[in-house]
Parts: structure tokens; C-alpha cells; sequence
């Protein structure tokens, strides 16, 4: 019992540190890439959100 709950605490940790270094520089340039903009619409969030406007 006791190898078991090692193999797979190990078999997690693996996963979690894959998860972790294949995942992580994506988010990074994702966060990078928002830049300073603040809160604000821009792109296809502000069309949308014009274009329901329009419709009132």
C-alpha cells in the first residue's frame, strides 16, 4: 500500500511539474501582451458590446 500511494504522489508530481513548464511561459506572454491597456473594451469586446448597444 505504502509503494503505491508513493508511485502515485510521484506519477502526480510528474504531471504537475510537465503541466507546469509547458503551461507557464504561455501564460506569461499572454499576461506580457496585454500591456497597460487598464480596464477597457477594445477589439472584438467592444464591437460586441457596441453593437448590442445599438440595438436598444
Amino acid at each position: 500500500m505504502r509503494i503505491r500511494t508513493h508511485r502515485t504522489l510521484s506519477t502526480l508530481l510528474r504531471i504537475v511539474a510537465f503541466t507546469a513548464f509547458f503551461v507557464g511561459p504561455v501564460g506569461a506572454f499572454a499576461y506580457a501582451q496585454t500591456g497597460d491597456k487598464g480596464p477597457g473594451l477594445s477589439g472584438a469586446g467592444f464591437v460586441l458590446y457596441m453593437s448590442i448597444q445599438r440595438g436598444r
